[in-house]
């Protein structure tokens, strides 16, 4: 009983928490969430910017740089700036009131909590790379986190736009799919990057098995298959905007990955492509 009461005093102290801040900056909550992915997909063109056009890379894994300031353990980052994409949407599922749009919504807010269990979990203390992440990265990754999973969080639970019968609509049918599909791809491209080494090697090697056949950036590849479904799946703009911003970000790298494996292995695998098979 006792536990069930501070419950109740925790998740009322978060509501008057939320009509505050709302009160403060004069939004409702849609109006804040829009506002919110609306930003994101500004950062999204600033993002590819930098990476794509003005060719930075951003300084973790291979490209960590000193310049960027200090370096910390990798599975330490990795855990910790994931973290907040997972936590704050539980916290919100278990402290603040749901909408109506019940089952569909919490059915893919479940999509995207499994992508971050695995991604704070399990993910961090499976690295067997040495290379470390910078805190400037993993501080930026940690903002991001907390903003993404607060958005995608609080309009999957609160934001009632979801009718039962949306579980049929082929759009979520398409989007679970490929969903579904991008999350193994990444899954098994992780796996056969981790499995590059034996225990106590170092040094970069060719990736080969799965989409690595075809392009250098399998993981990526997967990854931008996932929250491209995510966002059909959930036909909102929160989701459209995470899955340009995933693209933005990624894609990028992906291009950056190619170009690092043609420079570093002569017998690097000419017909590969970089990101999307037989033609980028």
């Amino acid at each position: 009983m006792m536990a069930v009461r501070h419950s109740l005093t925790i998740s009322n102290r978060m509501e008057q928490l939320g009509r505050e801040v709302l009160q403060y900056v004069g939004r409702t909550e849609a109006e804040l969430l829009d506002t919110m992915a609306y930003t994101m997909l500004y950062l999204s063109f600033v993002v590819f910017l930098g990476l794509h056009i003005l060719k930075v890379k951003a300084p973790y894994g291979r490209y960590t740089n000193s310049i960027y300031g200090p370096a910390m353990n990798s599975t330490v980052a990795w855990f910790l700036q994931e973290l907040p994409s997972f936590a704050i949407p539980v916290g919100l599922a278990a402290f603040t009131t749901i909408s109506d749009s019940f089952i569909v919504g919490r059915f893919l807010l479940g999509g995207f909590l499994i992508h971050y269990f695995q991604r704070t979990f399990i993910y961090p203390f499976l690295i067997r790379s040495g290379n470390r992440s910078t805190v400037l990265t993993a501080m930026f990754a940690l903002v991001f986190c907390c903003f993404n999973g607060f958005l995608q969080g609080a309009y999957l639970l609160h934001m009632n736009v979801y009718q039962d019968t949306w579980l049929t609509d082929p759009r979520f049918l398409i989007g679970t799919l490929l969903f579904f599909a991008g999350l193994l791809i990444n899954l098994h491209s992780d796996s056969v990057l981790r499995n590059l080494r034996k225990p106590g090697e170092t040094g970069y090697k060719i990736p080969q098995g799965g989409l690595f056949n075809y392009v250098s950036g399998a993981n990526f590849l997967g990854e931008i298959i996932e929250w491209t479904g995510y966002a059909i799946a959930c036909w909102s703009l929160p989701g459209l905007a995470f899955a340009v911003l995933t693209a933005s970000n990624i894609g990028p790298r992906a291009l950056q990955h190619h170009k690092w494996y043609l420079q570093k292995f002569e017998d690097y695998p000419k017909t590969r492509k970089a990101l999307i098979p037989f033609l980028l």
